[in-house]
């Protein structure tokens, strides 16, 4: 049924007087609610057309009469075809005018699908109501006709029989969309085409399909009646719109069926699964498997068809089940003094899924560690807690520790459950007693001593302490490891340390007035054990140094200007033993303060000069007397070898070949003589070798040359006595 307002605009609801036998739908086809034999006579019901938004309503009666059975009908009923006339129009060749119908709006054609025959099957017949006149010949264009796909329509060009040839198909084409045309013997025109819509009523002739075959769901243990699980979802190629395609789900079986045989319920028309009863329970049931069921006919199990598919539901664990120790008290030792040693392993039980949060175990210590020296750490494939020594421990301070431990898992308990008390375990952790190393106290220990102590003296006790208390063993025994001056003895038995020579501050080995020694405390315990200790030594200084000149030579010219010499007194002690120095000349010889006069520019600096106007060029031995401010004051004098030579107008000498040669000792000497030899003695054996190298050469041509061989000089004369003699 159609309605069309004035305005097109109107959003329009269909009703039905009879909603239980027919429903109306939005697009305006009516459907059979239910199965029912029409009487010969025609039912008739009212369609009311109502606006949604003014409540207008129009009706229209419609009046229904079975079609007949084209496969039991009789010859004379299947002749019994309706005719679809061209409407009418001016004709052209009239010469009266006759007032043009507008154009009809044909009813679609209903033809159900999958149809038996016999084909070809006469559908409707096309005729113009000029073809009392005029021979006309009619044809059929569009998709199923002349179009793809061709040849499922035909039409008989003489009477107008539009018959279809083969059985349709809905889910392939829906509908055809054909047009009629009349036209003369000459292929004019003589009627407007009309529009001609073959509908392909749907037969219930596809079964469901699911999605998938196996369908994978999961739902938490523990969950409430009505918790979602998943969607399952069917298809059918039938017409979604009637209940061919109309779809409904149910579950055929559950396994296993406990705790209940229906723990879960499915939405028929959605296919959403949902749990209808309480008990999921991980630990006893890890998964379920639901036998699905899809039937269309909105799930008549008469004439409906139907199919099946299997959704398997694994129950996910939540933590449910506390972590519980397998013995309430664990037990454990460990040496002392040992660090990184695992003392104890935890071990617990858990019924939720191995490796997850749920099941993974920590562990925390609730008492008896109050310096925090043990921490328990998880083994990951155990889940054992194991109890780890992370600050070493001293036997003769705590030979036991009792520990409380709490096990818990990575997530928190599932609302409602609590932790058992066999979540809490006592550990015991005994403290084994090991030999310990001897250590000395104070170290290193510091000893003031002024320098100077003399072999034998007695120095200092330096004594160990050995920390084992309860073990049984003899006193500790002391022997030296480091004393670089071999200044130090140590008895092995008491610890007195004693000089063996003279301690000296300014020594080598003495830095920064300190003086470090080594000295090591072993025991006999098993194994034997030691431990060293330093002894520093911070010497005092004494006056025992006086001080020296530097440098010890110097140059000066032999004129009165300029001749100044200044030098520096160096003293190995330190304040108040060193500086200021005094600087003077000693009495004797006279010639001494005749010549050179000294005078102190600073506390450690002097000035040496001549006090005559000329002195002869050469080297002078100038003794200087240095004393130094320490108590007693120690003094010593130095000699000071001055080069005194010619001097140009800038001071600088002018015969320091002859000075530097008046001044060449008895070594320099022999040594200069040496090298001449050498030298002499090189020359001559180059000479002898030369020579000798002359004569190898002059004998070997001898040899070699065979015209001065001496054979064919000699001359045989045959007679006795001389002869002229021949060379």
């Amino acid at each position: 049924v159609r309605f069309r307002s004035c305005d097109g605009n109107k959003k329009i609801h269909f009703g039905s007087s009879e909603p239980e036998d027919f429903r109306v739908d939005e697009d305006g086809v009516v459907y059979a609610e239910r199965n029912f034999q029409l009487s010969g006579e025609p039912t008739e019901f009212v369609v009311s057309a109502q606006d949604k938004e003014t409540q207008q309503e129009w009706q229209m009666r419609v009046k229904l009469t079975p079609e007949p059975d084209f496969t039991g009908a009789s010859e004379k009923d299947q002749r019994k075809i309706e005719d679809i006339i061209f409407p009418w129009q001016q004709y052209k060749h009239s010469s009266s005018l006759k007032r043009q119908k507008r154009d009809w709006v044909i009813p679609p054609i209903n033809l159900p699908e999958n149809s038996k025959g016999p084909f070809p099957q006469e559908l409707v017949r096309i005729r113009s109501d000029r073809d009392k006149s005029l021979s006309l010949r009619y044809s059929v264009t569009g998709p199923g006709a002349d179009q793809p796909p061709t040849g499922i329509f035909i039409i008989n060009p003489i009477s107008g029989q539009l018959s279809v040839t083969k059985p349709l198909d809905r889910e392939q084409i829906a509908s055809f969309h054909l047009r009629a045309h009349a036209v003369d013997v000459n292929g004019n025109q003589v009627e407007n085409p009309i529009d001609i819509v073959i509908n392909v009523i749907d037969m219930n002739d596809n079964r469901p399909e699911f999605l998938h075959q196996v369908w994978n769901g999961t739902v938490p243990e523990g969950s409430k009646p009505g918790t979602y699980v998943m969607t399952v979802t069917a298809i059918d190629a039938d017409d979604p719109n009637a209940q061919n395609g109309m779809l409904r789900y149910r579950i055929l079986s559950q396994a296993p069926s406990s705790p209940s045989p229906n723990m879960f319920t499915i939405n028929n028309e959605t296919g959403d699964i949902i749990t209808v009863a309480a008990g999921l329970d991980r630990e006893k049931v890890q998964q379920y498997t639901l036998i699905i069921q899809a039937t269309d006919m909105e799930g008549n199990p008469t004439y409906g068809l139907s199919n099946t598919a299997t959704a398997v539901i694994a129950v996910t664990d939540v933590n449910d089940n506390p972590p519980e120790f397998t013995a309430m008290t664990f037990y454990g030792e460990v040496p002392e003094n040992r660090v990184d040693v695992i003392v104890a392993n935890l071990t617990v039980t858990d019924k939720d899924q191995p490796h997850t949060p749920a099941w993974n175990a920590m562990y925390r210590m609730t008492g008896g560690d109050p310096t925090g020296r043990f921490t328990i750490l998880t083994d990951p494939n155990s889940n054992d807690g194991l109890v780890t020594v992370v600050k070493p421990i001293d036997f003769e301070t705590n030979r036991l520790f009792v520990l409380t431990v709490a096990a818990e898992n990575q997530v928190p308990l599932a609302k409602g459950i609590q932790h058992p008390p066999q979540s809490t375990a006592t550990v015991s952790i005994t403290v084994i007693d090991v030999n310990e190393s001897p250590y000395f106290f104070p170290n290193p220990k510091l000893v003031r001593q002024e320098e100077g102590l003399l072999a034998g003296s007695v120095l200092t006790t330096f004594t160990a302490q050995d920390p084992d208390r309860y073990m049984q063993q003899t006193s500790l025994r002391y022997s030296k490891v480091s004393d670089p001056a071999n200044w130090l003895k140590i008895d092995p038995l008491n610890g007195q340390i004693t000089t063996t020579a003279v301690l000296d501050r300014e020594s080598i080995y003495v830095q920064n007035n300190m003086y470090n020694a080594t000295f090591l405390a072993s025991d006999n315990g098993i194994p034997p054990m030691s431990g060293t200790g330093t002894l520093q030594i911070y010497l005092l200084d004494i006056n025992d140094n006086a001080p020296q000149v530097h440098p010890k030579e110097a140059t000066t010219c032999e004129t009165l200007q300029p001749n100044a010499i200044n030098i520096t007194a160096v003293d190995p002690d330190i304040d108040p033993n060193a500086g200021p120095f005094a600087f003077e000349l000693p009495d004797t010889p006279a010639s001494i303060k005749r010549n050179w006069t000294i005078v102190r520019i600073s506390g450690d600096h002097a000035q040496l000069s001549l006090r005559i106007r000329f002195l002869e060029a050469g080297i002078y031995d100038v003794p200087i007397v240095i004393t130094d401010s320490g108590n007693p004051h120690a003094s010593s004098t130095s000699l000071l070898k001055v080069k005194v030579c010619q001097c140009d107008i800038n001071g600088d000498c002018t015969d320091v070949d002859r000075i530097v040669g008046a001044g060449l000792g008895t070594g320099a000497i022999i040594a200069i003589l040496l090298c001449i030899i050498i030298l002499l003695i090189l020359v001559l054996m180059f000479v002898v070798w030369m020579k000798r190298r002359d004569k190898e050469r002059q004998a070997k041509q001898l040899l070699i040359d065979p015209e001065d061989d001496v054979r064919d000089n000699i001359l045989k004369y045959d007679e006795e006595g001389g002869g002229e003699e021949d060379q």
